[in-house]
């Protein structure tokens, strides 16, 4: 029976752990696991409840703070489930436009990685408008040299600090920039892509540092990048969309926070997770790798991609445009509260890149302008 008691008290206190408003990796690491805590959660109730052992006071009690952290997981997890009001329409077959398309497939390579063909082919097999890989070095840009013909517009941003990035794209792209905003080692992408139907979307490339042990000892960088980004979509009149390895859940709140600000949506609420991190553990995955777009645009189709050998799965979207769409989606309504918190958070990550990080000078971020 301890073992049982044990096991409960885990749960509990790691889901609430996560509820203090703490930037260092060892209480933001409690964001991620959260249907595995749920699913532990579940089955120590089960063991509680059922157990033949004489009941005690420590036992109930026990057991309505693990039904309260049960229920805080399932709060925080049920949004990108069937169960939930989807954040972003289907487009039906009837609205179909593919001049009004954009198709992405963002893949983090893992950088040691030498499984190059593996990529290769779902590229060959999705044939997507933009390619987005992180972690790529110099190694790696020779190795997808071979789609080069097939992506004439190309953003090489080659770094041997596990932050390289490429982004490849079969579109037009214009005033394009790679920025390093609150680090010189850590670059992101910002460039326009014009659709077939000439329309313009504004992308933003992302891959900001996770808090752990072994990158930052805190998420107070990440978490602003994020929010300085929401913060400039905000007040765009624009179609948009932020894609990335944003080393974040998606039901973190900072990643929640970034939404009410910028007013992007999330394809996945009120459909499925798109666990693609770790690959190599099944039982050990969330959500690391996402797509955020504006709300002129629907969904046509959205999966997790085999494994290419990295320990993240590739994800791939589907979106159209259409002034339609914006009519019947909601943004998440943003507070007065929200807009404290979001500065808050980025007026830290600045003086803490300004007290930890070289500056980032203009000759840093005109070395890498394409």
């Amino acid at each position: 029976m301890f073992w049982i008691e044990g096991l409960a008290l885990i749960v509990i206190w790691l889901s609430f752990w996560s509820l203090i408003p703490r930037d260092e990796w060892w209480f933001r690491g409690a964001d991620f696991p959260r249907l595995q805590l749920l699913a532990l959660g579940a089955i120590a109730w089960l063991l509680l409840m059922f157990w033949p052992a004489p009941w005690a006071l420590s036992r109930s009690v026990i057991l309505l703070l693990l039904m309260a952290a049960i229920a805080y997981q399932l709060k925080m997890v049920l949004p990108y489930t069937f169960l939930w009001k989807k954040q972003v329409k289907q487009v039906t077959e009837a609205e179909l436009n593919p001049e009004q398309q954009i198709s992405i497939l963002v893949s983090n390579v893992l950088t040691p990685n030498t499984q190059y063909h593996l990529l290769l082919e779902q590229v060959q097999k999705y044939q997507p408008d933009l390619l987005l890989t992180l972690e790529t070095d110099q190694t790696w840009q020779n190795a997808l040299s071979s789609i080069e013909a097939d992506y004439p517009y190309r953003v090489p941003v080659p770094l041997d600090n596990l932050y390289g990035m490429h982004l490849y794209s079969r579109l037009p792209l214009r005033d394009t920039e790679v920025k390093f905003i609150l680090s010189d080692e850590i670059p992101s992408i910002h460039t326009t892509v014009q659709l077939r139907s000439g329309n313009l979307v504004k992308l933003y490339c992302l891959h900001p540092k996770p808090p752990s042990p072994t990158e930052a000892k805190d998420s107070t960088l990440r978490d602003a990048e994020l929010l300085i980004v929401g913060d400039q979509i905000k007040d765009l009149d624009e179609s948009c969309i932020v894609m990335g390895d944003l080393n974040d859940v998606a039901w973190s709140r900072t990643t929640r926070l970034f939404q009410r600000i910028s007013g992007l949506l999330d394809p996945r609420v009120g459909r499925k997770y798109i666990n693609t991190f770790h690959a190599d553990y099944k039982f050990l995955r969330w959500s690391l790798d996402h797509i955020f777009h504006s709300t002129d645009f629907a969904l046509v189709h959205m999966e997790r991609v085999t494994h290419v050998g990295s320990d993240h799965f590739p994800v791939y979207v589907v979106l159209q445009t259409g002034r339609a769409f914006e009519h019947v989606q909601e943004s998440l309504t943003q507070t007065d509260d929200d807009e404290a918190e979001a500065q808050e958070a980025i007026q830290e990550g600045i003086e803490k890149a300004e007290r930890e990080e070289k500056p980032v000078t203009d000759e840093i971020a005109q070395d890498y302008k394409p």
